[in-house]
Formats: C-alpha cells, sequence, structure tokens
C-alpha cells in the first residue's frame, strides 16, 4: 500500500505538514464523536520551535478545520502568525506542558466514555483486556477538580503531574493525552475512547472485572522480535487509514 501524501515531510514543509495533522486530528475527532464542537484544544510545537504552537483559532468548528487556519502562539496567549486568538485554558493548559514535558503534541478533550470513567469515585483504568493493558502504567492521575484552568500555573501543575507518561485522567473534567508527533498522539486518544468504554460497559453487568496479571500486561507491551511492524510504523499506518476515511467523508482539510 503507498504511502499517504500527507503523511510524508518529503513531499511538504514540516510547517505546513504539522498544520495539515493538525486539521485533520480535529476532523476525525468530530467523526469518533470525541468533541464539543468550538470547545477543547489540539496542539502541536511548531516545527522548528520549542516556544510557538499551533492551534485552530478559538469560534471554529472542529468539523471545518483546514491547515490554513492553523494560528501560532506563543506562552503569554499572543497570536504571532494567522488570524484568531488562542482560549485562555487552552493556553493555560497547554503552553506550560509543551515546555516543562518537552511533548511535541497535546491533545485535550471531555470525550464522552473517558468522562464517564473520570466522573467515578474509582476512575482508575484496568488492564482487562489487551488494548487496556498497552495503556497500564502510562497514565497519571488528577484526583482533585480545581476548575476551569485560567492561570499558566494550572497548566504547570498538570505537566508536574503528567511528566515522562503518556496520559492524564483528569477527575470531573477529561483527559489530556501527549504524544511526539499526532499521529501517535491521536492513536493513543482514539484507543483510550474505545477502553474506557469498554470498562464502562463491563462495570455495567455489576459482575467482577478479570484483570491481567503483571506478566501478561509486560507481555503485551513489550515489542516482539519477530514483530513485522515497529510501533512507530504501526502509528503512521494508522493515521494515513485515518485520512482516507477523510479524504471520502471530509476532505478540504488540507486547504
Amino acid at each position: 500500500m503507498s504511502v499517504h501524501p500527507l503523511t510524508s515531510s518529503h513531499a511538504i514543509d514540516p510547517v505546513a505538514l504539522a498544520k495539515t495533522h493538525l486539521a485533520a486530528a480535529h476532523r476525525l475527532a468530530v467523526l469518533h464523536e470525541l468533541e464539543e464542537g468550538i470547545d477543547n484544544h489540539f496542539t502541536v510545537t511548531m516545527p522548528g520551535r520549542d516556544d510557538r504552537y499551533l492551534i485552530l483559532p478559538f469560534g471554529l468548528h472542529w468539523s471545518e478545520a483546514r491547515a490554513s487556519d492553523m494560528i501560532v502562539f506563543d506562552e503569554s496567549g499572543a497570536t504571532l502568525e494567522g488570524e484568531g486568538a488562542v482560549e485562555l485554558s487552552a493556553q493555560c493548559i497547554h503552553a506550560p506542558i509543551h515546555r516543562i514535558c518537552g511533548v511535541r503534541v497535546v491533545l485535550h478533550t471531555h470525550q464522552p466514555w473517558a468522562l464517564v470513567l473520570n466522573m467515578l469515585q474509582d476512575n482508575r483504568l484496568l488492564p482487562a483486556n489487551q488494548t487496556a493493558a498497552f495503556f497500564h502504567g502510562h497514565i497519571a492521575y488528577d484526583d482533585n477538580y480545581a476548575g476551569t484552568a485560567d492561570s499558566l500555573e494550572e497548566g504547570e501543575r498538570l505537566a508536574g503531574l503528567l511528566g515522562d507518561k503518556h496520559i492524564v485522567f483528569m477527575k470531573n473534567h477529561g483527559v489530556i493525552v501527549a504524544g511526539d508527533n499526532i499521529g501517535q498522539a491521536y492513536k493513543r486518544l482514539y484507543k483510550l475512547e474505545r477502553v474506557c468504554r469498554t470498562q464502562v460497559l463491563a462495570l455495567s453487568t455489576g459482575r467482577p472485572i478479570e484483570v491481567l496479571s503483571d506478566g501478561i500486561v509486560a507481555q503485551v507491551q513489550a515489542p516482539a522480535a519477530s514483530d513485522r511492524h515497529t510501533r512507530a510504523e504501526r502509528e503512521r499506518l494508522f493515521f494515513e487509514a485515518m485520512m482516507r476515511v477523510l479524504d471520502r467523508e471530509s476532505p478540504g482539510y488540507a486547504d
């Protein structure tokens, strides 16, 4: 199968590529029912810079996101390139996480099944199936909702929780997912919603949940020596497939 033309850094300059992938992630979140209209936020560190970030300007619906819509902002909240403004909580949550944790992509949503789990007193994600096992040990938990984020100190606090993990479960709020690139981060976000859904459905039966042993979890997480595809290749192939879906269902994201 050929490489999707919008996943190759040789086909397009890095900033334009990042904008295109970011627009695709917003459109995919609509298809997968992970979004809340114009709210929540996805950010990417601007290629070639460590102190500037790409974001969809506040007020656009995620279903209409285009590469050309993306603006560049800094930690002060100033729009440096493009038209529109960054929403306050996006500035306060995302910029410090990028700066402190060094992650290139930060995705924050109130996606329903993850939020349902985070509304429970015991919101821990259990390694009770193969997909959930991949997340075990990579989730930080913020157990005290303190209201909407309106200061950089809140983002710094969340960055301290995230550390070198991939995900923050925000009690009574939502989730933060981080990654090295958009394909990796979006796959984590998508898979996370599915395992949260399966856990909530399992809990709804009222019957005990069978949790995998530590040994099996370790085996699942360890790359198999005979595997034909590296984890990075799997993430690339996943995002390529998802963009082919967009090409059919929601074209125009690359404009």
